[in-house]
């Protein structure tokens, strides 16, 4: 028996059970509609909420920087490789999130390594939502502290499980995603901040999927609620609205200072790249300059939610442009998908691990890139789609 064995045993399980993550191939660049796999397809999938990736001042913004400042950082922050356009960044992107201070790591995944880490060891103990992002949890894991996991977007029961273990403990830190990437709904942070301030806890929010589609212009959860100076570490990422690569940590000058004595990814892996910093602020800039891009966001996800809710289709409990269509098993989602792809639709299904077991769906990810006729394009597909699979 070959020592891989098991790792084929489960490939095929994966395969049977529908789990099978079949990667399509992206030859052009992001936008409302995709070459996949030599195929032109409408873009359901991508994170691209701005239609950002490909906007020609970002573009410019990069080529640019590659020809005054090079490609590879060569260093890693804190011995070489910090640049004058990485600290311009961080100093835009405070400004533009209303905060002390920010830094900046490779991406949010790397931000959240970076930070839980460094807030909290195996003397503390974490608040987290059951439904956090696995980079979350993996920054959890890392840290050697106490995980406890309280109900999702449920105040109360954060409440309960800081009665009951607080005291045990040296430190703690509450943490929630802003906007939960599977479901499209928002963390309550309003409450959330009202049960840390009570027992004088840090609170944290990864405002990945609330960057550039919450707030003001896409400030994110904070300025939606209006919580400035209130949330201790607001971490995100530069990858998704903002169209480029990266990922920030914005908060309370003192915390941005310790991750930057003390932020593993800052310390040990190479820089964010100076093209990836400079198309960071042009991203920057056209989100100061106007609102239309959002504004656009969210009549397009308003308008495709309700047309689908109309069909008879379940979109779950999305408070936002993100719109699972939930389907239940694996496999029936990756037959719908496959149908979409059919007929020129591109939206991925999503399965377990990702969601738990019995709640696969196709998430699609709605841009500001969509025209109407996009959509009703995805719609005439998802429509013809439900009925032929029994979903309608």
């Amino acid at each position: 028996m070959s020592k891989i064995d098991w790792v084929l045993q489960e490939l095929d399980g994966l395969k049977q059970a529908g789990l099978y993550n079949a990667i399509r191939t992206i030859e052009s660049p992001q936008g409302a509609w995709l070459t996949v796999d030599g195929k032109k397809v409408l873009n359901f999938c991508s994170n691209n909420y701005l239609g950002l990736a490909n906007h020609p001042r970002i573009v410019e913004a990069a080529k640019k920087a590659t020809e005054t400042l090079g490609v590879g950082p060569g260093a890693v922050r804190s011995i070489a490789g910090t640049m004058s356009v990485h600290i311009n960044l961080e100093e835009r992107l405070a400004r533009f999130k209303g905060v002390e201070a920010a830094i900046t790591f490779q991406s949010g995944f790397t931000a959240n390594l970076a930070t839980i880490p460094a807030l909290v060891g195996k003397e503390d103990v974490i608040f987290s939502d059951r439904l956090n992002h696995a980079s979350i949890i993996d920054g959890c894991r890392l840290s050697g502290a106490k995980i406890i996991a309280y109900e999702h977007n449920d105040p109360a029961s954060l409440e309960a499980q800081m009665k009951e273990n607080l005291p045990h403990f040296r430190r703690a830190l509450v943490v929630t995603d802003g906007v939960f990437s599977m479901d499209g709904d928002i963390a309550p942070l309003p409450d959330l901040y009202e049960v840390a301030k009570k027992y004088d806890v840090l609170l944290m929010v990864d405002d990945a999927h609330g960057e550039g589609v919450l707030g003001k212009g896409g400030r994110g959860i904070v300025d939606h609620f209006g919580l400035h100076g209130k949330v201790d570490v607001e971490v995100g990422t530069l990858s998704k609205a903002f169209g480029v690569m990266g990922g920030v940590v914005a908060g309370e000058a003192h915390i941005v200072e310790w991750l930057r004595q003390r932020g593993r990814p800052f310390l040990f892996s190479s820089a964010l790249t100076a093209p990836d910093a400079a198309a960071c602020l042009a991203a920057v800039d056209l989100l100061e300059e106007s609102t239309e891009l959002v504004d656009k966001l969210w009549e397009n996800g308003r308008y495709f939610k309700a047309e689908m809710q109309n069909m008879g289709f379940d979109t779950g409990v999305s408070e936002t442009p993100i719109t699972p269509v939930m389907l239940g098993e694996a496999k029936l989602a990756q037959e719908f998908s496959r149908r979409l792809f059919e007929q020129g639709v591109f939206a991925m299904p999503i399965g377990y691990p990702t969601v738990p077991q019995g709640k696969a769906r196709i998430r699609v990810m709605i841009s500001a890139a969509h025209s109407k006729a996009d959509l009703d394009k995805g719609l005439e597909a998802f429509g013809k789609t439900g009925i032929k699979l029994g979903v309608l």
